[in-house]
């Protein structure tokens, strides 16, 4: 027992060193994208109505890019700039990362959203497919102006993206966050009390088998 409770305070402590680490290199890190390496293709922003949609349809337009017969190098750098922005933003998993823009995980979910959109945008261009890209660009434009989506603005909804300059989240703002603070103490949560519940899982098995036999 007292090694399991060593065990778990270890677990424990490494934990919050490892995030105390990461947010503090994060921290530095963390950059506008008007700051970084102008180089690369740019990106519009989007409005928050805009990403609200947007995300309805995320899957679908990435569906539609993997069908693509012919790509470029452009359709590759906006479709891997997009997914790697996806990846920094936790894959939207952080509550609020999408509709708040006092989460920290809120300006790179305007990136990855807005890649969708540029990504979309360059199809219409390009795609041998043009029908099947101009009916999801149609069922977006209703639900846009269905929700007046482009009149919710945001800080971010003005700032520009490019392909050459990633956005990070600033987990050192988690902390004042609460949603995420939530999330992110709910995993920590999680992975300390994981060994406990195991243990528990294992001893209860031979308890059984012993009944039975």
């Amino acid at each position: 027992m007292r090694r399991r409770v060593s065990h778990s305070k270890c677990t424990a402590a490494i934990l919050c060193l490892g995030l105390t680490a990461l947010a503090s290199a994060e921290a530095l890190a963390h950059r506008r994208t008007s700051d970084g390496d102008m180089s690369g293709i740019p990106i519009a922003s989007l409005s928050h109505g805009q990403m609200a949609v947007i995300s309805d349809y995320r899957n679908e337009i990435l569906d539609l890019a993997e069908r693509q017969s012919r790509t470029d190098e452009t359709f590759h750098r906006l479709k891997n700039f997009g997914a790697i922005q996806y990846t920094y933003c936790l894959w939207g998993l952080v509550p609020g990362s999408l509709k708040d823009e006092t989460s920290p995980f809120n300006e790179c979910s305007h990136a990855y959203l807005s890649a969708a959109r540029e990504l979309l945008a360059y199809m219409r261009q390009t795609s041998p497919d043009r029908q099947a890209v101009e009916d999801l660009i149609s069922r977006i434009d209703v639900d846009m102006v269905r929700n007046q989506a482009s009149f919710v603005q945001c800080q971010y909804s003005a700032e520009s993206f490019n392909t050459a300059s990633l956005v990070r989240p600033d987990l050192g703002e988690v902390p004042a966050h609460l949603p995420s603070l939530a999330a992110f103490s709910g995993l920590a949560a999680v992975l300390v009390a994981g060994p406990f519940v195991l243990a528990g899982m294992t001893r209860r098995k031979p308890d059984a088998a012993n009944r039975l036999g």
